[in-house]
This record gives structure tokens, C-alpha cells and sequence, in this order.
């Protein structure tokens, strides 16, 4: 995720925070859906990743370019700090993007996404274990509701997909839930890790973004000469099962994590928990609109407990009483 290395103003950037959070908004409520529609089964997992880190890379560049620290990169650049900073968060993250392609074809789209929103919980449980950043007793709460969202969706649909006798539900169980809560807690812990690298370490967002995406890369094309992806790369090709629309949930992803910074650095936590809170409303829509299908009882249970979390959890911060005047 990448963010500016100034931060404006927000009274000169409401705008342009507006027009980022609009667009953040669709792309995270619309992604699970876009995925599920436009990559095939057939689809490499590996391959889709690897594409997408490279657009992510030259996205990250291009807007480097634009604000003018690509110019004085050479002086700044070590590969050391490089490492330090970036190469854990990018292994982490790269394992993160195949769980979620695995996930993506074997949950709804809305389950997917409120599943997807553990990923809070555990960034503050990292947040706090390496930067020691405390909780408040109604952000201990919240993240207490979308864990109970999340146990009652990862029961609740099960259950609801055996009875129904389409899915197995063991397919949903180990090929849906939980990749998907596994890519949550690997989140944590590599937005924990960036945070970390951003604070103490000084290093630039969108530098981490291009360091990560290449070394993220280079983990997922090591892992290839062992895993069932790198045999079946060797054996169909790269690009197998690959059509045009293969590319708009990749360009699209990618996108996406340059918006999460904009918008957090732009606007902040709150202006973010408020996007995170719509998309889930988006996805529920175009989820009825265009597979035809309204949301299970399970999920128009989790989604309220859902909102009511984020609500609560970016509404009550920690405050230190110490500095309390």
C-alpha cells in the first residue's frame, strides 16, 4: 500500500480525498464479484499474482515520478535497508494474495468480504505485540463483534451450503473460509510489519511499494520450481486460461492498494473505516444485482455486527490518559 511522502492539508484536499474515497469504495466492494466473474478456475493463481505485482510496481513508479522522488532514489537506496524494511511484509504479503485468489472462487462474494474484515483484529493484536499501540475498552469490544461475525459466518455457511447440497462443504470450508482467515492474519501482521518500517525506519510508502511487489515476486517465482503452480506453469504456460477480462481484477487490485494509502494518508483511519463500511454495502448489491442471488440469513446477521465493529472501533480510539489535560 503506498502513500505520498507529504500529507496535505485535508481542508485544501476534500476533493480529492472525496474523489479517492469513491473510488476505493467501488473497487473494494466490487473486486470480489469482478474476481470471481473474470478469472477462470483454469486460471494459475501464481500467474495472477505475479501480474499483479507488476502493475502494482508500475503504478508505485509512476507516481514516484509524478511527486519527484524517483530523482533521488540512487542517493537514498540501500539494499540493506531495503531488506530490513521490506523483504518480510513482502513474503508475507505475496503468500497473503494467493490465499485470496484460492478464497475468492470458493466463497459469495459478500461472505468473502465481511470473512475478509478479520484482518482488523489482527492488526491491532500485531499492532500492539511490535509497536506496543494500546486499544481502547470499546475497541476491544468491537473487535470482539466481528469475531462473532466471523464465527457465525464460518459455521453458518458451511452448514447453509450442505444443506443446500450444491457446494461441498468441505471445499468451502478448506478452499473458502479458511485461506481467507489465514490471508487475514498475515495481513495483520505484514500491516503491523509496514507501520513499523514507516515509523521507526523512516522509509518512504511508495518505495516500500515497489521493494515489496519485487521481492514479494521473486518469493512466489522461488516457490514455483516445487508447488502445483510451477508444474502446471511449466506444463500449460504462464498465461493459461487467460483471457482479456483476466486483466481487470488484476489491474483493478492493484489499483486498489495505491488507494488504500491515498486515502489513509490523505484522510486518516476514520475516512477509511468509513470506505471499508460501504464497500461491504456495495458488494451486497452487486452481488444481488448481478448473480441474481439476495445475501444469506447468515450474512444479514454478520453485516450489521460488521458495520456496528468498524463503527466503533474507528469512533473510539485509545487515548493515553496520561496526556489527557
Amino acid at each position: 500500500m503506498a502513500t505520498p511522502n507529504g500529507v496535505k492539508s485535508q481542508s485544501r484536499m476534500g476533493p480529492t480525498v472525496l474523489f479517492y474515497s469513491i473510488l476505493l469504495t467501488l473497487q473494494y466492494g466490487a473486486q470480489p464479484l469482478i474476481s470471481k466473474r473474470c478469472i477462470g478456475k483454469e486460471v494459475i493463481v501464481t500467474s495472477s499474482v505475479l501480474t499483479c505485482e507488476i502493475v502494482k510496481v508500475i503504478c508505485a513508479l509512476i507516481l514516484m515520478a509524478r511527486d519527484g522522488s524517483l530523482k533521488g532514489l540512487s542517493k537514498e537506496w540501500t539494499l540493506m535497508g531495503s531488506l530490513t524494511a521490506s523483504g518480510l511484509p513482502a513474503a508475507i504479503y505475496a503468500l497473503q494474495n494467493s490465499l485470496l485468489q484460492i478464497s475468492y472462487r470458493s466463497l459469495d462474494s459478500l461472505t468473502f468480504s465481511i470473512l475478509n474484515q478479520t484482518k482488523i483484529f489482527f492488526t491491532a493484536f500485531f499492532t500492539f505485540i511490535i509497536l506496543r499501540q494500546k486499544q481502547s475498552v470499546q475497541q476491544m469490544g468491537a473487535l470482539c463483534l466481528l469475531i462473532m461475525a466471523a464465527v457465525l459466518l464460518s459455521v453458518g455457511e458451511g452448514s447453509n451450503k450442505s444443506s443446500s447440497g450444491g457446494v461441498n462443504p468441505e471445499q468451502v470450508l478448506f478452499y473458502g473460509i479458511i485461506p481467507v482467515l489465514v490471508a487475514s492474519v498475515l495481513s495483520g501482521l505484514a500491516s503491523s510489519l509496514c507501520q513499523w518500517a514507516s515509523q521507526v525506519k523512516k522509509h518512504s510508502s511508495y518505495l516500500m511499494t515497489v521493494e515489496m511487489s519485487i521481492v514479494g515476486s521473486l518469493c512466489l517465482l522461488v516457490s514455483t520450481l516445487k508447488s502445483p503452480d510451477g508444474e502446471a506453469i511449466k506444463r500449460h504456460g504462464f498465461f493459461h486460461g487467460w483471457t482479456a477480462l483476466t486483466m481487470v481484477p488484476v489491474i483493478s487490485n492493484a489499483l486498489g492498494g495505491i488507494l488504500v494509502g491515498l486515502v489513509t494518508s490523505h484522510a486518516g483511519g476514520v475516512r477509511k473505516g468509513f470506505v471499508i463500511v460501504s464497500a461491504l454495502l456495495v458488494t451486497a448489491l452487486l452481488q444481488f444485482a448481478f448473480e441474481g442471488k439476495p445475501p444469506s440469513s447468515y450474512c444479514l446477521v454478520a453485516l450489521p455486527l460488521v458495520i456496528s465493529s468498524i463503527s466503533l472501533y474507528q469512533k473510539y480510539p485509545y487515548m493515553d490518559k496520561k496526556k489527557k489535560v
